[in-house]
């Protein structure tokens, strides 16, 4: 197997993110939904069969949860 410099460094980073969480996933998972929130765009969540496709748009905050940079939000 060949050792790809880029996707070597896309790991490292992927682990240092999970590791800023303890590898939590629910809280890896709240982080990034609050980084959409605080991009300012729109999401829109595909269709199941048989549903419409919603659109949210960025709302809410977390309290407690560390964000990308390891602070505690409050609130």
């Amino acid at each position: 197997m060949i050792n790809d410099p880029i996707v070597s460094e896309i790991r490292q980073i992927r682990q240092a993110y999970a590791a800023t969480f303890n590898n939590d996933l629910h809280a890896i998972c709240e982080d990034l939904r609050y980084q959409e929130r605080q991009s300012g765009r729109v999401f829109r969540t595909p269709a199941r069969e048989g549903e419409e496709s919603r659109t949210r748009a960025p709302t809410g905050t977390r309290a407690g949860v560390p964000t990308h940079d390891g602070r505690e939000t409050s609130g």
